[in-house]
């Protein structure tokens, strides 16, 4: 132990000075555990009634009333229920205890405040472990120093103060997971929120672990359909995907996102909510709305709001992730929403520059992008070997005056599968949701379509392409020839199709049956007013009286050259027919 000579030194604190048989055993045992030249100390303390206390460096045994009492504590915590009757098991537990003298690890609070303490003394601590403050308050080790150690508080600090001891607990962060946090609400350490009382895990997990690696995943070629048309049809989402929701504030985001939830019904997929920095209200209505509409039964939610501390709101992401994983190594698929990582981004800021790191870009930290990966990457479609499961994220960044060249949403953008843009001026003119075609993609693509979705898509997006750049150019034009206003027609019809009311998914068969109609140019002639009751009107048309073909598309998957025929002369015909 050549590291602990000349630094080590060792205090014994009790009521009465150790006999000469004592102190040398106190002295075999220490050199035993830490080598020779360990220099050792009485120190007369009342505080330790019946025993004593030793502190070697950092490393604390309390042989105390206390301290034993506390290890009785710590062992009856771990006792498991037996069919909901825990009695036998305490009694069995405290007849079999003996305490041990076991090394605790006890540091001094230098400094504390904003939710950030400094502490001295901890020499073993690890990055990410969880610390116990006095009356119970938790921390987590954010930055470690040579001769002290940073914590993050997630409880409130005033009972922390300077001077007041903190322990290791040899744990890492984590949360409870299982089957029973489905249908609720819980903030970012998985404790209830909504007042329906205490839930049962099946489990603990680590809010971080290692990201799935390339041996344990398989491509991502299996739909996750939203049910919203434009992404859908044009940046379809597979099952294990990372793709960004990203725009400015009040343009759609998080409803895009609600919706994709509300699609999951009856699709054996389960949704988690992750909400960062929000105010309360908006969670608890957007509670209300999977509720209303069914999807709350196979929906999680953990909030960390604007009004929680910053460590709290940094964690919440990987929390939720934590409890995403606990279904996905059971072999089911997730889909889970990150609402929004700007917002945590800037909590990380906060605690960073309390942590005195530096700042780099923009004023965030150098590892911000770290930050991001390490949750992203997690996000994946498992190799059926162990189990098949899968998680597909969705996160969400909110831009200033859309600006995407912005430092966070380049770096998430670089992480991501593709991104979903919506844009402000599309937006305020009505087209709802607002994707912008030309900055959104899907980098999956057609791999993770329904060949029945693959084709009838077709040209769409070269269609609305060109009609967007048409739409520039003749926008100050007064006369224009007929084929350049038959194809701006067209293209009016087009984005008029894409339009979608909230909380309204869209089933696989109305979009494919309306892609194969409207690229056939079977709306030619309609005005722009009329597009939205003609598509109703045709697909219920479909739903009764030609119901065979509804359910052909949805169970196969399939369209084949006839069936597309079949529907064009259906629409055709009811066009010929139609009357608003």
């Amino acid at each position: 132990m050549e590291l602990n000579e000349n630094r080590l030194a060792a205090k014994i604190y009790s009521a009465v000075a150790p006999s000469e048989e004592q102190s040398a055993r106190f002295a075999k045992f220490i050199e035993k555990k830490y080598g020779e030249g360990v220099s050792l100390e009485w120190i007369e303390s009342d505080a330790f009634p019946g025993g004593f206390r030793l502190e070697v460096g950092s490393d604390v045994y309390d042989w105390s009333v206390g301290g034993r009492f506390r290890q009785l504590r710590d062992s009856l915590v771990s006792v498991p229920t037996a069919n909901g009757n825990i009695i036998p098991l305490l009694k069995d537990t405290i007849k079999s205890w003996t305490p041990e003298a076991l090394a605790e690890q006890v540091g001094e609070v230098k400094t504390v405040g904003d939710g950030i303490a400094t502490v001295s003394g901890l020499d073993y601590a690890t990055y990410g472990e969880i610390l116990l403050f006095a009356d119970g308050v938790r921390g987590m080790v954010q930055d470690i120093r040579a001769n002290e150690i940073g914590c993050v508080l997630f409880n409130d600090d005033e009972n922390v103060a300077q001077g007041s001891s903190v322990r290791r607990t040899g744990k890492t962060a984590g949360v409870p997971v299982g089957e029973g946090f489905l249908g609720r609400v819980v903030d970012a350490l998985g404790v209830p929120i909504d007042g329906l009382g205490e839930i049962e895990s099946s489990g603990y997990m680590p809010v971080e672990t290692p990201a799935p690696s390339i041996i344990d995943r398989q491509p991502v070629d299996t739909p996750l359909e939203t049910g919203i048309f434009s992404i859908d049809s044009m940046f379809p989402i597979g099952r294990g995907q990372r793709e960004l929701i990203i725009g400015d504030r009040q343009t759609g985001k998080t409803a895009i996102a609600v919706d994709a939830m509300i699609n999951q019904n009856d699709k054996n997929c389960i949704c988690v909510y992750v909400a960062i920095g929000q105010k309360t209200s908006s969670v608890v209505q957007i509670q209300q709305t999977l509720k209303k509409h069914g999807a709350m039964d196979h929906s999680i939610i953990v909030s960390a709001s604007a009004s929680d501390p910053a460590p709290l709101q940094y964690i919440a992401p990987y929390a939720g992730c934590a409890m995403a994983e606990y279904f996905m190594n059971k072999g089911k698929d997730v889909l889970i929403v990150y609402d929004d990582l700007s917002k945590h981004a800037v909590a990380y800021r906060a605690l960073s520059l309390l942590l005195d790191r530096s700042p780099g870009r923009e004023a965030y930290p150098g590892d911000v992008f770290y930050l991001h990966s390490r949750l992203l990457e997690r996000a994946a479609r498992l190799s059926d070997e162990i189990g098949g499961g899968s998680i597909t994220a969705l996160p969400i960044v909110e831009t200033q005056a859309g600006d995407v060249s912005a430092y966070i949403p380049t770096n998430i953008i670089s992480i991501t599968d593709g991104q979903i843009f919506l844009e402000s001026d599309l937006f305020f003119a009505g087209q709802r949701p607002a994707v912008n075609v030309g900055l959104s993609v899907s980098r999956v693509g057609g791999a993770a379509q329904t060949k029945a979705m693959k084709k009838a898509t077709g040209t769409l997006r070269i269609d609305l392409a060109q009609y967007r750049e048409m739409e520039v150019f003749t926008q100050f034009a007064s006369d224009l020839d007929e084929q350049t206003r038959s194809q701006l027609e067209y293209g009016q019809g087009l984005m008029r199709m894409l339009r979608q009311k909230q909380y309204h998914p869209k089933s696989q068969h109305e979009q494919v049956i309306t892609l194969v109609m409207a690229l056939a140019h079977t709306m030619k002639g309609l005005t722009v007013e009329q597009v939205t009751p003609f598509i109703e009107d045709l697909i219920g048309e479909f739903e009764t009286a030609h119901q065979d073909i509804c359910t052909r598309i949805d169970s196969t998957g399939m369209l084949d050259d006839d069936l597309k025929k079949e529907i064009i002369d259906i629409s055709t015909e009811y066009r010929n027919k139609w009357k608003m």
